[in-house]
């Protein structure tokens, strides 16, 4: 059976939905949870309700020095970091009841998507890398799209953003193979239930998919050691087969 004991890990966008998911999820499987977003008050309904251990701690992705704070902070409590799931994410339909052809996006829209989406990561990846090469093992997991992967008109600045964590993933498998620490892409597998789907038909919502849907293959994916699959992304359902 799979355990997370001994790991400690990091995940953005935990106060609802996908994030909160995994993070009860590591939690019950014996990992030291960090759990971070912006609304403090979610994140403590998250941790209150856990079966484990998870530390709420409020941090907006995209603010370097809080980014810095929660990693300095969980090596001050828990002694390590190895593993980091990158979930915290937005799109259009955080800012438009609707997509938007790209050419109708305002610019400081797509500026944000790209920050949440992209830095967020480059961010916390900065400051929790050098802690994993100190202790010699890690696992990085950033939550991807099928959408970046093959494009999907109106949804131009999500497209974008996943597309480059696809290239950041890829890029840090390389990079981070020698310091026994993989770095993968996980995706959904469709649209998940995030309250964003009002709009769809009554047969394109039966689709819609449970929050926990990546759970099994995050819980594998953190539990591997050094030399374990790097540099992939797939389907919740897809890595369920490989690991």
């Amino acid at each position: 059976m799979t355990t997370l004991e001994d790991e400690v890990v990091i995940v953005t966008g935990a106060s609802r939905g996908l994030g909160a998911s995994m993070a009860k999820r590591f939690a019950r499987e014996g990992a030291t949870v960090v759990a971070t977003a912006r609304s403090e008050s979610d994140l403590e309904t998250v941790a209150a309700t856990a079966d484990g251990e998870i530390a709420a701690v409020s941090a907006d992705v995209t603010d370097e020095e809080a980014v810095r704070d929660v990693v300095t902070s969980t090596v001050e409590a828990h002694g390590s970091v190895t593993g980091l799931v990158n979930n915290a994410g937005i799109g259009l339909l955080n800012m438009y009841d609707e997509g938007r052809v790209l050419h109708d996006v305002d610019t400081e829209d797509f500026r944000q998507i790209m920050e949440v989406n992209v830095t967020g990561v480059f961010l916390f990846s900065k400051y929790a890398v050098p802690e994993m090469i100190d202790v010699g093992r890690g696992n990085l997991v950033n939550i991807s799209s099928g959408l970046g992967r093959r494009g999907a008109a109106t949804w131009g600045p999500y497209v974008t953003s996943k597309w480059a964590l696809e290239g950041m993933t890829r890029t840090q498998a390389q990079e981070l193979d020698e310091y026994g620490i993989n770095v993968n892409a996980l995706d959904p597998g469709g649209r998940v239930d995030t309250g964003f789907w009002d709009h769809l038909t009554a047969d394109e919502r039966a689709e819609i998919l449970d929050p926990d849907v990546m759970n099994d293959a995050a819980t594998g994916l953190l539990a591997q050691g050094p030399g374990g699959i790097t540099g992939q992304s797939m389907p919740a359902d897809e890595w369920e087969q490989r690991l």
